[in-house]
């Protein structure tokens, strides 16, 4: 869910419109710009230490999980720290990757990891409070599951094609993007936490979004691999 826009050796390949709608999105693309050098500063450091990218990314995921078992027990400020710490995880292994020696495998089981992640904040929510809560959530899920199945059928596509995003040349996978990505998804969820009482506006408000991420990616890929 990391947002990054159609750049422009995939217009001069694929024959897209320059006058098409573009996918940049303004927030999350800010957000890694403001967070690029610290986060690298710390992976110097972690490097240095010996620490593991794998070791991050699972480190990571078992704070997200702690998070979400937060979050069902109803308790949403642990909740939405520990959410804060996870997605700050997410954001040093691959910072720290790039320092020693980057593997597909370590960028599979992070995305893997991410999508796991995701999915079971909602779940949890659900869980605190099932009678007002599950038919929300299980709508956010569904948005989830447009906006991830677009996302990763683009990539294998891309990836068969030979095709490379060059504003984001570290990523494992072609990255597209949309207007539901981490920096989006990561305000949804403290959101949540800091309103629990309004999840269900806020989830049916980010499905919404969600959605047209989806179709915005689907009319994308349709137009590329004509």
């Amino acid at each position: 869910m990391i947002s990054i826009g159609l750049n422009q050796r995939f217009h001069a390949r694929y024959h897209v419109p320059c006058h098409a709608p573009s996918l940049n999105i303004m927030l999350d693309r800010f957000a890694t710009k403001l967070l690029r050098p610290p986060v690298h500063a710390a992976a110097r450091v972690l490097a240095r230490a010996g620490a593991s990218a794998n070791g991050i990314t699972l480190f990571g995921f078992a704070i997200g999980v702690g998070a979400a078992l937060a979050i069902a027990l109803g308790a949403y400020a642990s909740g939405a720290t520990l959410i804060l710490l996870s997605r700050l995880c997410d954001a040093l292994d691959g910072a720290v990757a790039r320092q020693t020696q980057a593997t597909d495998a370590g960028g599979f089981l992070d995305i893997a990891l991410d999508f796991l992640f995701y999915a079971s904040i909602p779940l949890a929510f659900a869980i605190a409070s099932p009678a007002d809560r599950a038919l929300p959530a299980a709508a956010l899920l569904a948005a989830f599951m447009g906006t991830s199945s677009s996302f990763l059928a683009f990539a294998s596509l891309a990836a068969k094609r030979g095709m490379s995003n060059a504003a984001l040349p570290d990523k494992s996978i072609y990255f597209l993007g949309g207007l539901t990505e981490a920096t989006e998804t990561l305000a949804v969820f403290l959101a949540m936490c800091l309103w629990p009482h309004y999840f269900a506006p806020i989830s049916y408000g980010f499905a919404l979004l969600c959605s047209i991420t989806t179709a915005s990616r689907i009319w994308w890929g349709w137009r590329a691999f004509q």
